[in-house]
């Protein structure tokens, strides 16, 4: 009997993303949940082979369904310390108690370990110096703070 070894998941720190909250466009009920447009005015991605800062007009336009899952849909323009622009863009989850949800609507603190914010990271750019951020996946592990989002990033390798 020979034994199937399970592969394991790797992957290597990318930096992080910062997006200081500005104001929202509440949109309303739509057939598709409750949707809110969330914009960001500044904020950085900063990590060991990349420096960047958040070009204002970024947004989330985030879905809260009815099983009280939030869903962000954001777009980013990003700005390197040498003037090459890179887009980024993601979708996930951010799920939580009822409570703790609660908490995320009145912009309360929240303990990052009583929630769930996870996002599928993709890169853009025409760059030939960042050209290597078209050719990867990323994933997103996310913290709240009232008036701030901000995800340590990882490159799946």
């Amino acid at each position: 009997m020979s034994v199937i070894l399970k592969p394991q998941l790797k992957s290597a720190y990318l930096g992080e993303l910062r997006l200081e909250f500005a104001h929202s466009h509440i949109v309303g009920e739509t057939p598709l949940g409750t949707r809110r447009v969330d914009c960001f005015d500044s904020g950085h991605f900063i990590g060991p082979r990349l420096t960047t800062r958040v070009i204002p007009g970024t947004s989330d336009w985030i879905l809260g369904g009815q099983d009280l899952v939030y869903r962000p849909d954001v777009r980013v323009c990003l700005e390197t310390d040498t003037g090459e622009m890179i887009l980024m863009s993601y979708r996930g989850i951010r799920r939580g108690s009822p409570e703790v949800m609660e908490r995320f609507a009145k912009s309360l603190p929240v303990d990052p370990d009583s929630y769930y914010l996870r996002s599928l990271i993709q890169f853009e750019t025409a760059s030939a110096q960042y050209s290597w951020l078209n050719e990867l996946v990323a994933v997103g592990v996310g913290r709240r703070k009232p008036k701030v989002t901000s995800y340590d990033v990882f490159e799946i390798l």
